[in-house]
């Protein structure tokens, strides 16, 4: 049996040099700006996404992998060695229709290929240090049922809290409804939004003011995390002061072991906009 082969997609918001420097597979969503489309991460990358994002007279939207694409990369990687099983990772299913676009096209290969796919039930790094985790154990040459293992055992311990500069991203993506926008966006009340067990956006508190947001998300972290070793992985969208401030107090306040950083990438920064704040947290 060859090595297990990791797939994923581009949301899980994984730097180029890792997913090269491991040999992950990845597979774009899309980004479309009216007529234009790109490639999420490969013919637009976050830097041109954010700086096109602030002149565009109206919001681009997103899509999905089609199962054709999926069934190509599925297909090629099986030509390259039809012993090594495949573990292919996504966005929440709850978020996206890329999940179900992997599941129809496992239903379309021939033979009986080893190909697990995993819901992340999660979004952005939340679900990419499991696609990376993933990709580390396949080179040290770990069977795939031990990478589930791992893969399932981080995603119950990743606590992930995100906090969105404005909530009319949001609010136009059908995520939260008009009048809690308004009434956010008058009050300046910032929601701290979390995933729930199934990966559904979730309204974690609220409170006033972006320092007092960040004051909670460490409370809350602290109330899981304590004084326990910890990994932490931040995110943020275009240059963003909140990102560096709530980077500061992780550091200060925990007991940080090992600590990484990423951009949040076009596609989820269709949906949270510009401003956009993250940490992902597990024990060490």
């Amino acid at each position: 049996m060859g090595k297990v082969r990791i797939v994923t997609d581009s949301t899980a918001d994984i730097p180029a040099d890792i997913r090269e420097k491991l040999g992950i597979t990845m597979v774009p969503l899309k980004v479309l700006f009216g007529e234009e489309t790109y490639l999420d991460a490969v013919t637009i990358h976050a830097e041109q996404f954010y700086e096109k994002l602030a002149h565009a007279p109206v919001l681009p939207t997103t899509s999905q992998p089609s199962p054709h694409e999926f069934s190509e990369v599925y297909q090629r990687l099986l030509d390259e060695d039809a012993d090594s099983p495949i573990i292919s990772i996504h966005l929440s299913a709850a978020l996206s229709g890329t999940h179900q676009s992997a599941v129809i096209a496992q239903s379309m290969l021939e033979g009986g290929a080893d190909l697990t796919i995993v819901d992340s039930k999660s979004a952005s790094y939340g679900f990419g240090l499991c696609v990376v985790k993933a990709a580390e154990m396949a080179l040290a040459g770990e069977t795939k049922e031990r990478i589930l293992e791992e893969i399932a055992q981080l995603q119950r311990n990743t606590q992930l809290y995100f906090l969105v500069d404005s909530l009319d991203f949001l609010q136009k993506g059908g995520r939260i409804g008009k009048a809690s926008a308004l009434i956010g966006s008058i009050l300046n009340i910032k929601p701290i939004l979390s995933l729930d067990n199934d990966g559904v956006v979730l309204a974690v508190d609220k409170v006033r003011g972006t320092k007092k947001a960040m004051a909670r998300i460490i409370e809350l972290l602290k109330q899981q995390f304590g004084d326990e070793p910890v990994s932490a992985t931040m995110a943020w969208t275009n240059p963003n002061p909140a990102g560096d401030e709530l980077t500061r107090l992780v550091i200060s306040e925990f007991n940080v072991q090992a600590i990484n950083y990423t951009t949040v990438g076009t596609v989820i920064g269709t949906h949270t906009g510009p401003g956009t704040s993250a940490v992902f947290m597990h024990r060490f």
